[in-house]
């Protein structure tokens, strides 16, 4: 049996399902105390027995940010001449937001139809999963994998990632490969095989309107007394229209690269609202290669109590997802300058940035490698994606560790992470193992020319 035949024997056989269900029985929730105690467990009892299976070197790294969990580290080297493979997975998942369905519980792996329901069937334990048994394929079929790998788990990317990208610089050396491939985020959709290069980053800006203390009749005080909800609303309104189009250029890219463009011509994105976005760009090209200002909150007063009165303060939370080559440090100021010139001084600003946008050149010989290996395993086409929409620390992998990074997602944009029912569909899986068997067999026979 050859190697795609081996993968889709073991997913048919129910051993990636029930090693799922052992993996997702730990409640390895990063941001609460006692999930603390449960990563701790799965590293000793889960991915150190995996990584030491795969005869990996096993060490486990404190983390330089105390608010950040510890980091576990497999290194597995056949020789000097070999090129290095780095993967990544996070052990860690979100909490519990609300009543699964049926009832069902985020703690037990649960099969309905092709559904298999769980926290961290898709981000990102059932991921990471793929990705070791395709090794432990490989690595039985020809009793050698032909490369070195060195496998990084963190435990805090539902977090932020804390403390990973001063860990990568610290020790660059024990992390030095030729390229990443990892697994995290959706495909396209379902039925779409997807590598894609890179992520978007995110920038959380808040605006708040604080004119006063309580509210003032509205009656007494309309006409003559600012308020707080219409100014912030307007103030709004100048930054991003009512069909979603940023109206000031500082929050955009310089410019869409011909080669996104190239890349995204055939990529066919479902369109929930026709009338929403900038129609200058496709929706692939809005998804996965360009800027979007979104509100997240907006209130003022007591919504499901209004009374006749002015409030007196007035918030909002937008956020920006932003391509590589978005000038970041520049976005508070021209925001405050912007609000300024528009009459609204008083709309005071404060910005955060998560995850930094970073993405791998579409003309990279490993992305074209990766395409062309999975073109020819894939029974319909590969769609290669400059950036996903969402963030990761990619720019962990291509700023600090200088690598080219190639991200092959096992799950789907209906998976419902962070949400209750997360799950992972059954023909996903069996068709990322196979994708996954077939990259790492690849790369142990041919990879390009190592580019450290």
């Amino acid at each position: 049996m050859d190697l795609s035949g081996t993968a889709r024997a073991h997913v048919d056989s129910g051993a990636l399902f029930t090693e799922l269900a052992r993996l997702v029985a730990y409640p390895t929730v990063s941001d609460a105390p006692e999930g603390r105690a449960a990563i701790q467990a799965y590293f000793d009892e889960v991915l150190t027995p995996a990584l030491t299976g795969l005869g990996c070197e096993v060490t486990q790294h404190a983390n330089p940010d105390p608010t950040g969990g510890p980091f576990l580290v497999g290194v597995r080297t056949e020789g000097p001449d070999l090129p290095t493979l780095l993967c990544y997975g996070h052990a860690d998942v979100v909490g519990e937001a609300g009543e699964w369905g049926d009832g069902r519980g985020p703690w037990t792996l649960t099969a309905e139809g092709d559904h298999w329901y769980g926290r961290g069937t898709a981000d990102n334990k059932g991921q990471h999963l793929i990705n070791l048994t395709a090794l432990r394929l490989v690595l039985a079929e020809r009793g050698r994998l032909g490369f070195n790998l060195k496998f990084l788990f963190e435990t805090g990317e539902e977090i932020g990632s804390p403390g990973l990208t001063e860990f990568a610089g610290q020790e660059q050396d024990l992390l030095a490969a030729d390229v990443l491939i990892a697994s995290d985020g959706p495909r396209l959709d379902a039925a779409t095989p997807t590598v894609f290069l890179g992520a978007r980053g995110g920038v959380r800006i808040d605006l708040d309107v604080d004119l006063r203390p309580g509210g003032r009749h509205s009656g007494n005080w309309g006409g003559i007394l600012r308020n707080p909800a219409t100014t912030l609303a307007a103030a709004i309104a100048s930054l991003v229209d009512g069909h979603g189009r940023i109206r000031l250029p500082e929050l955009l890219p310089p410019e869409l690269p011909g080669s996104v463009r190239a890349a995204l011509a055939d990529v066919v994105v479902e369109v929930p609202d026709p009338t929403w976005g900038d129609h200058r760009l496709t929706p692939a090209e809005r998804l996965y290669g360009w800027n979007t200002l979104e509100v997240l909150s907006l209130g003022a007063a007591d919504v499901d109590r209004p009374v006749n009165a002015i409030p007196g303060r007035a918030r909002a939370v937008l956020q920006l997802r932003y391509v590589a080559g978005t000038d970041v440090d520049g976005i508070a100021p021209a925001i405050r300058k912007h609000l300024a010139e528009h009459g609204f001084p008083m709309v005071s600003v404060r910005t955060e940035a998560a995850f930094r946008a970073s993405r791998t050149p579409v003309d990279n010989p490993w992305a074209s490698w990766a395409k062309s290996t999975l073109d020819a395993v894939a029974d319909r086409p590969v769609a290669l994606l400059p950036s996903f929409g969402g963030g990761l620390p990619n720019h962990v992998f291509t700023d600090v560790l200088g690598l080219a990074t190639l991200w092959l997602p096992h799950s789907y944009p209906g998976c419902r992470q962070h949400a209750p029912d997360e799950h992972l569909l059954a023909p996903v899986a069996r068709d990322g193992l196979v994708l996954a068997t077939a990259l790492f067999d690849a790369f142990s026979s041919a990879p390009p020319t190592p580019r450290r």
